[in-house]
């Protein structure tokens, strides 16, 4: 347990505030949106990268899937419990929205988020409309998701416009990630590489 007041992250380290969030049901039922998306059911592990680079790595430090060996990626992507749905603009994939359902007591919308080049379009209220449409076209008991201050930070009150009510908050302390190489030492400039 962290006690009151500053608490020191050694070099070449970062830290993030984590909150964890829920919804139970949506308010109002949720249907599909007429929207340009695509479920990959066995997504190749180097496309997934490249998508989940594009939406969160280089602008927000998200680093979680390009951390594991492809292996253990593609074991995840490959789950039949885990769905991942593309957004397809001009022939190509600018938005992410990836169910986990391994859980059955918290199923998960694990990762959500759009390429800058189409962020302010609208996109992102019509894919948290199809998140929820799919997700609770399934008898689940709540659907969960989690935001950090490695996100974009219109992320957290996005969620809870959406819906979501938060629930918990922990500090994640992590290697940095582009000291590890897992993404460019250029990414995310708003969080300055501390190395000693």
């Amino acid at each position: 347990m962290l006690t009151d007041g500053f608490h020191s992250i050694p070099p070449g380290k970062v830290a993030a505030i984590v909150t964890h969030l829920s919804m139970s049901r949506p308010k109002v039922p949720p249907t599909m949106p007429d929207l340009p998306l695509r479920h990959l059911p066995r997504p190749e592990v180097g496309w997934y990268r490249d998508l989940f680079t594009r939406v969160g790595a280089l602008d927000w430090l998200w680093f979680s899937r390009l951390r594991l060996e492809p292996a253990a990626l593609e074991a995840i992507l490959r789950d039949p419990l885990v769905e991942v749905h593309a957004l397809e603009l001009d022939g190509r994939a600018e938005g992410l929205l990836e169910l986990d359902f391994r859980d059955p007591a918290a199923p998960e919308l694990a990762f959500f988020g759009l390429t800058p080049e189409v962020q302010g379009r609208g996109y992102g209220r019509q894919m948290m409309q199809a998140a929820l449409a799919l997700a609770f076209a399934r008898d689940i008991p709540q659907l969960t998701i989690h935001t950090c201050t490695f996100d974009s930070p219109v992320a957290l009150p996005f969620y809870l416009r959406s819906g979501f009510v938060p629930v918990s908050r922990e500090v994640e302390v992590v290697d940095d990630p582009r000291l590890t190489g897992d993404i460019p030492r250029d990414a995310a400039r708003q969080i300055p590489v501390i190395t000693g």
